[in-house]
């Protein structure tokens, strides 16, 4: 199995005083994923849960709806291969999907979807299926900091999590942001969990990017710690979805649809 951590010695300057330490990095890991005998894409990502990596992101792509349109998931860690065979690939997908090297950054764009898939997978938030209270922000938001424990090693990760009004349900972490958000699809999408009615609490800011994932995931909600992008908002005013920013102490923003969050 990989290490998602790991040591090196380092050499600190503090106030005029030198020292030497060990100190824990995170990994950076390329996954290659083929698609019925074709590569399809390259992620470089934190090395755990990488089914459910695979799985949400040929899911978030559009190249699957569901998981029974899968026969297999083959993940082979030492090569850095991910291996599926689908039952059936939406042509549509397929022909659309702009081959690109996926790295931990975000990209830009002055549009509203990078790419055509995009726009046609993303889920509209039109109902009203969850609301939440101010206090129950602030408490979804500490409990995903509290079990973040690569993020205090290291500072190099994101956390994200899935969430109900009553906690945490699932907590996956990655150097990418759109990487950690694709785990948790990937698991709910494995596990048969549904998604209307959840939430997801993320550590970093709300790009665009993140905007986006969280509408192909199906969530009405978004909670951050940090600060929105304009794009962002932009398509969370378009797509119906609830973003808070800025959970920090005891104050916070609503930038989206506040009808979702209560007194």
């Amino acid at each position: 199995m990989q290490r998602i951590v790991k040591s090196r010695l380092i050499t600190t300057y503090h106030e005029g005083v030198v020292n030497q330490r060990e100190d824990l990095v995170v990994t950076e890991y390329p996954l290659t994923i083929f698609v019925n005998d074709e590569e399809f894409a390259t992620l470089v990502c934190t090395p755990e849960h990488l089914e459910e990596l695979t799985v949400g992101f040929l899911a978030s792509e559009g190249v699957i709806e569901q998981c029974a349109d899968l026969k297999q998931v083959l993940i082979d860690e030492e090569r850095g291969l991910a291996y599926v065979e689908t039952h059936r690939v939406n042509a549509l997908s397929k022909n659309l999907h702009a081959k690109r090297y996926l790295t931990s950054c975000c990209g830009n764009s002055r549009q509203s979807f990078y790419f055509y898939n995009d726009a046609r997978t993303v889920k509209k938030q039109l109902a009203q299926t969850v609301s939440l209270r101010y206090t129950d922000c602030f408490a979804l938001m500490r409990s995903m900091q509290e079990e973040a424990e690569t993020f205090r090693e290291t500072g190099g990760v994101h956390n994200a999590a899935l969430c109900d009004q009553n906690g945490i349900l699932i907590a996956r972490l990655d150097i990418g942001r759109h990487n950690a958000l694709d785990k948790i699809y990937g698991h709910c999408l494995q596990n048969g969990i549904p998604l209307d009615d959840k939430v997801i609490v993320f550590s970093g800011r709300v790009s665009s990017e993140v905007l986006i994932k969280t509408a192909k995931i199906g969530c009405q909600i978004v909670l951050s710690k940090s600060a929105p992008t304009e794009l962002a908002l932009d398509l969370a005013d378009q797509l119906g979805i609830t973003v808070v920013g800025f959970i920090r102490n005891r104050s916070l923003n609503v930038y989206t649809h506040s009808e979702r969050i209560r007194a």
